[in-house]
């Protein structure tokens, strides 16, 4: 039985600013529902068109590759983390559970993270890296000073690195934490290995604990 074919592109070009806006969300809303569902790695360009009723060469006249779409959601996905990071230092909640926990609650967060140095930095111009990287250099600066405030231990530049240090501890540590099928079933059958595999949460609140208290005995 032969597969159907794709549904046709159902895109009228948008000429207006708001209806361009409404376009560039909707192509954002299908890579974050699709990532979400399948995983960062496994969609396309061509995934995202399709789901937004695009042809590829129109969904590039917004965003000049997948890569740059999954920049973009990186960046939103940062900014709504430093606000819950904020909140639960306002709070007077331990830094170190105010950076882990919400990280940890956040899955398709991590698994952005964890595609950042190996996919989507690259193919990517110099004014979408430029965006990106000025994101999260305004957001570890807001967040320094609130670490700072909550560990009187560290100053502003060794809360800067602690705050920069979650998300990239977070990407590296989830996709370990969250092995393949093949690597699921080795662990169910030889428990002995399983004991190599984190636990995303508890991983991530000690190693930050260990970078914390490590920073001050590391000044020259």
């Amino acid at each position: 039985m032969m597969e159907p074919d794709p549904p046709e592109p159902t895109f009228v070009r948008a000429r207006r600013p708001e209806h361009k806006e409404q376009r560039r969300e909707a192509i954002l809303t299908a890579a974050r529902e699709l990532a979400t569902a399948s995983g960062v790695r496994n969609v396309s360009l061509g995934n995202v068109a399709t789901a937004v009723g695009l042809a590829k060469s129109n969904v590039v006249r917004y965003f000049g590759t997948r890569e740059e779409i999954f920049l973009v959601l990186a960046v939103d996905a940062w900014h709504h983390w430093a606000e819950d990071v904020l909140a639960r230092l306002h709070d007077d909640e331990n830094p170190i559970d105010a950076l882990a926990e919400p990280l940890a609650a956040r899955p398709l967060f991590c698994d952005l993270l964890s595609q950042l140095g190996a996919t989507l930095e690259h193919n990517v111009s110099v004014s979408a890296a430029r965006d990106f990287k000025q994101a999260v250099n305004d957001i570890n600066r807001e967040l320094a000073e609130a670490i700072a405030d909550a560990l009187p231990t560290l100053t502003v530049g060794e809360a800067r690195e602690l705050a920069a240090q979650a998300p990239m501890l977070a990407g590296t540590y989830y996709p370990a934490a969250n092995p393949p099928p093949t690597l699921t079933q080795l662990y169910a059958e030889t428990p002995e290995l399983a004991a190599d595999c984190p636990v995303l949460l508890p991983s991530l609140k000690r190693t930050l604990a260990a970078v914390a208290s490590g920073l001050p005995y590391l000044r020259p």
